[in-house]
């Protein structure tokens, strides 16, 4: 059996938005919880939106270096939700939460993603953007070169991908999911559900062509 990338579908804030990625094909949706971000949304409405959703699309929480309590009230609002770390929280902090989480690694010159991801062997994946200022996606295309062939977690690859770029990223990296916000955006937090599909799209016409030469 082939091998299919899961396609998470991030900064969410509208139901026209959540039902175009559904429709596309997302396995995965993301709500910013970060409240600097203008994809921002409140954790009240993050719930509202996650209730829309059809059964088997997974509800995903950002979170960026959020006090404890807020990450119980998130849990407790959407309890079927993956957290997103994308901050400084420890390995402690991540698995206190109670909840299967992603943790977000900032690539840059020099970082060893190899010692980053044993620090965070309880993972569900590993999720690689470039490191930027500030916090939270960055947008930015990081030389996908600097990624180890041997993560020993998932690898979700995310910064600045869009339709034109997604195919060869997959195609280089072989990562578990691909994750994308700015890249399918009429606006920031507005999101071009042509946009979305194409992307999707681009996401299977990966996965085809890795299934073609496996033949």
């Amino acid at each position: 059996m082939s091998a299919r990338t899961r396609i998470k579908i991030c900064g969410l804030t509208r139901e026209a938005d959540l039902d175009a990625a559904v429709e596309a094909g997302a396995d995965a949706v993301g709500f910013v919880l970060y409240a600097k971000s203008p994809r921002h949304v409140a954790i009240d409405r993050a719930a509202m939106l996650a209730r829309r959703l059809p059964p088997f699309v997974t509800p995903v929480v950002l979170l960026v270096n959020a006090p404890a309590d807020e990450v119980a009230r998130a849990v407790e609002a959407i309890p079927d939700a993956m957290l997103q770390f994308h901050g400084d929280e420890t390995p402690a902090q991540c698995r206190d939460a109670g909840r299967p989480f992603l943790r977000a690694a900032r690539m840059s010159s020099g970082f060893d993603l190899l010692d980053f991801a044993a620090q965070y062997p309880h993972a569900q994946g590993l999720l690689l953007d470039a490191h930027v200022e500030g916090y939270g996606g960055s947008g930015k295309v990081f030389d996908w070169s600097q990624i180890p062939s041997n993560v020993p977690r998932p690898v979700v690859l995310s910064g600045g991908l869009h339709a034109g770029n997604v195919t060869q990223g997959i195609l280089q990296v072989r990562p578990s999911a691909v994750d994308v916000s700015s890249g399918v955006e009429a606006a920031k937090g507005i999101k071009d559900a042509a946009a979305i599909r194409r992307f999707c799209e681009a996401v299977r016409d990966a996965d085809a062509r890795i299934a073609d030469s496996a033949t």
